[in-house]
């Protein structure tokens, strides 16, 4: 089943209620139909608010699309739509039902936008004029531009793995304050049914594993580049490889535990998020007897 809303000005945002649209029938995506015994649904919003309500104004825009689980027989379905709440939203979101949820951060997205245009035009407007007339300077000595920025930001997640008592899904956030630069987010999240618990690397992997890993992460990014040394990942914008480790940042499926490493922490902004995918066979050794990741590994 997929529930659709659409979020207009923030005055109709108390009346949320009044937009939802209800279709029977699951996601078209085949992961989302496998094994497990969980329905899914999804709620979309897109939302734009101008400042002052004047269309000529800068803006705020947001879009946000919900991935959440609304049945499971295989674990407790409170605990499993707190964990996609807060996996979604952040830990201040902790006790929300996923429809109040949505519709509290995206209220909270307007009004901090609102607050940050309001600290715009008391730092750059002086006594009696307008914003539009005067270059002022932030409390950082930066130059300010004429009028406010718009807004932007993008939230969804995706269901990447849905067999064998697990779930994997990829939360994807991107936002722009203003300026050519984008800020670019990717959390991974693994859930094990049948514990109703959080998968993490200590589960999975014995003692000394970081270190171990190391190699094969390396040599994933030389492959994936088209390089051979760790000094050309360099000069491509690739910082601290000799220092790698896994992140914590995975998800798993049939084949291994992929890892995602976000811009900023071993490259440059300029580049993707690398993705490093270690297939189980490479790593049989390091796993735990009868953790999740070496059943799937029994499995191939």
């Amino acid at each position: 089943m997929e529930r659709r809303f659409l979020l207009l000005p923030l005055c109709s945002l108390l009346l949320v209620a009044a937009f939802f649209i209800t279709s029977c029938g699951e996601r078209g995506s085949s992961s989302s139909r496998a094994t497990n015994s969980l329905t899914l649904d999804t709620i979309l919003v897109e939302s734009r608010q101008h400042l002052d309500g004047d269309t000529a104004s800068p803006y705020c825009d947001i879009r946000l699309e919900f991935i959440y689980p609304v049945s499971s027989q295989e674990t407790n379905l409170d605990t499993l739509q707190q964990y996609f709440v807060t996996a979604f939203f952040g830990q201040a979101y902790e006790g929300l039902d996923p429809a109040s949820a949505v519709e509290t951060y995206v209220k909270n997205y307007v009004e901090n936008y609102i607050h940050d245009a309001a600290i715009y035009r008391k730092n750059a407007t002086l006594p009696g004029e307008q914003v539009e007339e005067i270059h002022g300077h932030d409390q950082n000595g930066n130059t300010l531009s004429d009028s406010f920025y718009s807004y932007y930001e993008s939230i969804s997640d995706t269901i990447i793995y849905n067999r064998h008592g697990l779930i994997s899904f990829q939360v994807r956030q991107s936002n722009n304050k203003g300026g050519a630069a984008s800020y670019q987010l990717y959390r991974n999240h693994v859930f094990n049914l049948k514990r109703g618990a959080p998968v993490i690397e200590s589960d999975l992997f014995k003692a000394g594993y970081d270190t171990a890993l190391r190699n094969l992460i390396i040599a994933s990014l030389l492959e994936q580049n088209g390089v051979k040394r760790v000094e050309e990942l360099e000069e491509l914008g690739f910082f601290g490889i000799h220092e790698i480790l896994p992140n914590k940042n995975f998800l798993l499926n049939d084949e291994g535990i992929i890892y995602t490493f976000n811009k900023g922490e071993y490259s440059a902004y300029q580049l993707d998020a690398p993705e490093i995918m270690i297939p189980y066979g490479s790593i049989r050794s390091l796993l735990r007897e009868q953790s999740v990741a070496s059943k799937l590994a029994d499995q191939k």
